[in-house]
């Protein structure tokens, strides 16, 4: 990767996501998704867009490795399509 810094921001959140307590994190906020997401649960409809909005969170947390992966990817293959589509 050419962009250092980019290069350590990926590399950061790689040490992240193999911590411990980023595993734990995950696997405790996908626990308990599955009761935040229980319908039967809601009492109105505001409890209803506020466990909308929790579920969301989740979510994103822990679809963050997966998404940082794919932007890396991204870059990684931009750039090997500069190199490539330059001149020898």
């Amino acid at each position: 990767m050419r962009d250092k810094d980019l290069e350590q921001y990926y590399s950061t959140y790689r040490d992240l996501f193999a911590s411990t307590g980023f595993k734990l994190l995950v696997e405790d906020l996908t626990k308990n998704a599955s009761a935040i997401n229980a319908v039967e649960a809601v009492k109105d409809a505001n409890d209803l867009y506020f466990r909308k909005g929790q579920m969301s969170i989740i979510a994103s947390i822990v679809n963050l490795e997966a998404q940082i992966d794919v932007a890396e990817e991204s870059v990684l293959a931009d750039e090997l399509l500069d190199v490539e589509g330059a001149p020898a």
